[in-house]
């Protein structure tokens, strides 16, 4: 095998200059006119995963310095590396050090930087006031309140949105194609909807439908994901109005089991339609708190079977407020 069919199809079609990313120009263009002009700042890119940031700060740093990119950048994952203790040693030691034989500006790019401590924080916004001649910071993070306003108010920011549904079609179709991939419209459509926005989550899934089935069409993209199907939902979001709870219970636990569907995989699509759902404001507000309450639950491993009476329950909780606002008027 070549070095490229060993590769993630997440690397391996990952964007090697800015022409090449996608839903996101006017950041690149204020930034290749600041990086022109020679008046690059610091810069914070946050916004959700899979939309782009990590592969913008590579090619800023790619505009940067050119060829010698990979010598003046220090490229670090502060969720792995977040202490105090690598800000003082690896941050200020790469920062304040001169390079004998690549002159220009370096970079320092840290991804997942929500992820550092406080102190760490603290200790960083000196490094980038005292550097600020030859060093520039690069920011990753998915939640931008989680950084100090400190070290944010030393940066300019930029708010990476989640692409377009369009935008990331054609790259699926452009990936389909040069993988020799059976893809028919359904199976791209069915993926775009499931991610989102997350261009990442869209090309592994593409790529592990791709490895497990001939086709990838709507059926196959359920399976893999083990996402549930459209018509699995509809039956289920019926039980809940239109069965007694015992009925409901005992048939959804055995749709879920028979379809191999996760209850925090069933929440969202659940959620989904009670947004479109006409039932009352209070009653929609209260059951999708309760969905959050749920969810929290689930997230910290509780049981499942438990939780599915639960979620049966809050129906026919929903139900019975919907009753007796019909009694009062």
């Amino acid at each position: 095998m070549s070095g490229g069919a060993k590769l993630m199809w997440v690397e391996k079609y990952r964007p090697e200059n800015p022409d090449e990313i996608m839903g996101h120009q006017a950041i690149i263009t204020t930034i290749t006119r600041l990086v022109e002009k020679d008046r690059l700042p610091h810069l914070l890119f946050y916004g959700p995963p899979g939309t782009g940031k990590t592969t913008t700060g590579i090619n800023v740093a790619k505009m940067v310095s050119g060829k010698a990119w990979r010598h003046l950048t220090l490229e670090l994952n502060a969720s792995d590396e977040r202490g105090i203790g690598v800000v003082r040693d690896r941050i200020k030691t790469f920062a304040s050090t001169q390079q004998m034989f690549n002159k220009g500006l370096k970079l320092i790019i840290l991804d997942e930087a929500d992820a550092m401590t406080k102190d760490a924080q603290f200790a960083m916004r000196r490094i980038m006031e005292q550097y600020t001649k030859n060093t520039r910071f690069i920011l990753i993070c998915n939640y931008v309140n989680r950084i100090i306003p400190a070290i944010q108010s030393r940066c300019t920011r930029f708010r990476f949105s989640p692409l377009e549904k369009k935008s990331i079609e054609e790259r699926l179709r452009f990936v389909a194609e040069q993988e020799e991939v059976n893809c028919d419209e359904s199976g791209i459509s069915t993926i775009v909807n499931l991610c989102e926005g997350d261009m990442r989550k869209c090309l592994n899934i593409l790529q592990s439908t791709a490895q497990s089935f001939p086709i990838v069409n709507s059926e196959s993209v359920y399976t893999c994901t083990g996402a549930p199907a459209p018509e699995v939902v509809d039956e289920i979001f019926d039980l809940l109005f239109q069965s007694t709870f015992k009925d409901a219970l005992e048939k959804i636990s055995a749709i879920m089991t028979d379809k191999g569907v996760a209850l925090s995989d069933l929440l969202p699509f659940i959620h989904e339609r009670i947004k479109r759902t006409k039932i009352g404001k209070v009653s929609k507000s209260k059951l999708i708190y309760e969905f959050g309450q749920l969810e929290e639950r689930l997230s910290h491993a509780a049981t499942d079977s438990l939780q599915i009476a639960g979620f049966v329950g809050l129906f026919f909780m929903l139900k019975h407020d919907m009753e007796k606002e019909t009694k009062k008027e």
